[in-house]
């Protein structure tokens, strides 16, 4: 038999038990109420205008976690923006290294330039060369040079020339002249007895006594002048040959001399022995070689290709000498050289056409476009362009035995060595071929 106060307890018990389910059952639903209401607060906020304050919205539940704001991703940004320079930098090294290392007759600097110069910033090379000439251009007077420099291998009888091709003495324009200046010497091979090519020197310019110039005369009657593509200038497709003096012809080769400017520096074309490099242009300075063997300096009136009569044309900016005159437009634009224009002084070459139909080459170092004018037209030059400039391009090379022997610079500042263009060169160039058999005077 259960006792009386046993049983009331039990009943106790399970009446406290009923009271705590009920309380938990309460609690619980509070809770999941005081969650729905933090959810819709944190909805609430999510949509609010950013602009609008936190009253003028739904309450924000006191302890419900922060909104996380959109934006760029900067750890990732930097990732790729490290990525795309370390790509850049091996692409151009890549670059560079294949530029340096094909094939090339120029100097690993020079090369280095010209990549810097195309794949860089052109302009931050032209300025660099600009800044460089302009500090080391030379003073004006000074004392006169008491000597010229050897050129030639001995003085000529230009008596044994035809009168309508014999060239005058070159007129010193500085007193008293030194010894030699502007007298024609030989360069060691004739030609049916008579030299076709002679060469002379001379003080240019009273106010800078110690500048030399070199000018070579060429005689069209004994020689002709043949126009041979480089290894990349002129560029352009189409077949590039030997890009030296062919074998062929160096049992009569008499001299070799450089051509223009890059053509991607000017506004102008070439054309040789039937491919079209680049188009001509009208107006622009052009050396014209004929299928007669005769070259000519003109100022171009054609078409975009020549006509048939025509072996090669090879343009450079515009005439600096016609009708015996300095191009009276000769100022310092771009279109007299993107790079070094007129005003900045440095070794220049021009080629000319006398009043007989020879040519006629001058080079001299510290020069602009218009005194360079000057000394084609005081050496008697009626028609004369502006060929390449700078000292690793400027090359004048005469020769005292066939076969590209005895080689001797027109000056000595000249930068390529004797057998430049003997081998196979970067840029286009000319060659002064005998028209008979010749004979060696020296050696």
């Amino acid at each position: 038999m259960t006792h009386p106060q046993s049983g009331k307890s039990g009943r106790g018990r399970s009446n406290d038990d009923d009271t705590r389910r009920i309380d938990d059952a309460a609690h619980a639903r509070h809770e999941r109420r005081r969650q729905r209401e933090r959810r819709r607060a944190e909805v609430g906020s999510a949509q609010r205008p950013s602009s609008e304050s936190p009253s003028q919205g739904a309450a924000v539940t006191r302890g419900a976690p922060a909104r996380r704001t959109s934006g760029p991703n900067w750890k990732l940004v930097r990732r790729v923006a490290y990525a795309m320079i370390a790509l850049i930098v091996v692409l151009e090294g890549v670059s560079y290294v294949r530029y340096v290392t094909k094939p090339s007759s120029s100097p690993f600097g020079v090369r280095t330039v010209e990549w810097v110069r195309a794949n860089v910033s052109a302009s931050l090379v032209n300025e660099i060369e600009r800044q460089y000439y302009s500090w080391t251009a030379p003073s004006k007077g000074g004392p006169t040079l008491t000597a010229l420099p050897s050129v030639g291998l001995g003085t000529v009888n230009v008596n044994t020339i035809a009168p309508s091709q014999r060239p005058p003495r070159i007129t010193p324009v500085i007193s008293p002249a030194l010894p030699g200046e502007g007298v024609w010497r030989s360069t060691g091979l004739t030609v049916a007895g008579a030299p076709a090519v002679l060469v002379t020197t001379f003080r240019s310019d009273p106010s800078y006594p110690r500048m030399v110039a070199g000018v070579a005369w060429i005689d069209q009657q004994h020689a002709r002048v043949i126009y041979i593509p480089g290894r990349y200038e002129p560029a352009g497709a189409g077949p590039r040959g030997t890009m030296s003096v062919p074998m062929a012809a160096r049992s009569q080769l008499l001299a070799t001399f450089n051509s223009g400017f890059r053509l991607e520096d000017i506004h102008g074309g070439a054309y040789a022995y039937g491919t079209l490099f680049r188009p001509l242009v009208k107006g622009v300075a052009t050396a014209v070689g004929y299928k007669n063997g005769i070259t000519d300096v003109i100022s171009w009136t054609g078409g975009p290709r020549p006509g048939s009569d025509v072996a090669y044309a090879r343009q450079n900016l515009p005439l600096i000498v016609d009708n015996g005159r300095p191009n009276p437009n000769m100022n310092d634009s771009a279109q007299w050289g993107a790079t070094l224009g007129n005003a900045i002084r440095v070794w220049r070459s021009g080629l000319g056409i006398d009043k007989y139909g020879n040519l006629m080459y001058a080079a001299a170092n510290q020069q602009t476009v218009s005194s360079l004018a000057q000394i084609l037209i005081h050496a008697g030059a009626v028609r004369a362009m502006e060929s390449d400039i700078n000292y690793e391009w400027v090359s004048f090379i005469t020769y005292a035995q066939p076969f590209g022997g005895l080689p001797t610079k027109l000056l000595s500042g000249i930068d390529h060595g004797g057998n430049r263009y003997l081998v196979p060169d970067d840029r286009d160039f000319y060659a002064v071929i005998a028209r008979g058999p010749v004979t060696s005077t020296h050696g």
